[in-house]
């Protein structure tokens, strides 16, 4: 019986050395990977729209009684290229106003073919614009200049979106006359995008 329970106290023994011995290890825990959060994507402004207009102006054509103001209002068609955080884009845009500027003057339209190029924020896009101008006006004809301003424009939806745009028009010596002619315009645009 001795030999017996010193057989077994030997079997036991060589069964639990490895695990004295250090053959047994807990596992280590997995490391924790922080996943940053996505960034947010901003809109994608590539492609044509079109659009209305409406606001306020200033008329002045130098000379006696050559200053007004009224309302002004009109159509937008567009076209916009996405760089990633800018944006570059050409645009048609055609102004109706009555506008009485001096004793049997007043403006009646105006034609703009516009450049414009701005810098995406969130989902809005902050612009510079520039380009050609043609003024027609009731008493004068009509006669072509440029124009500047620059714009704020927010999207609403992926296809709707609302600005505001400030422009500065000018035409020097107006179909021939003497007088200089300047316009600054203010107007909210809702545009839609196809």
């Amino acid at each position: 019986m001795q030999k017996t329970l010193a057989i077994f106290a030997a079997i036991v023994a060589l069964a639990a050395s490895p695990a004295f011995a250090g053959g047994y290890e807990a596992p280590e825990p997995e490391p924790v990977v922080a996943v940053p959060a996505p960034l947010p994507l901003t809109p994608d402004w590539t492609g044509f729209y079109g659009g209305a207009e409406l606001g306020t102006a200033n008329v002045d054509l130098n000379g006696p009684g050559g200053n007004d103001d009224g309302a002004i209002g009109g159509l937008t068609l567009g076209y916009d290229y996405d760089f990633g955080s800018w944006v570059v884009g050409g645009a048609l845009d055609f102004d109706f106003s009555d506008i009485d500027i001096a004793p049997g003057v007043s403006t009646d339209n105006i034609f703009r073919a516009k450049l414009r190029g701005g810098y995406k924020i969130g989902r809005g896009l902050l612009y510079a614009t520039g380009g050609y101008a043609n003024i027609d006006t009731d008493g004068l004809g009509d006669d072509d200049g440029y124009f500047i301003g620059a714009g704020y424009e927010h999207l609403v939806t992926d296809n709707i979106s609302v600005g505001l745009e400030a422009l500065y028009h000018k035409v020097d010596n107006f179909n021939g006359t003497a007088r200089d002619f300047d316009a600054t315009t203010v107007q909210l645009r809702a545009i839609y995008r196809f």
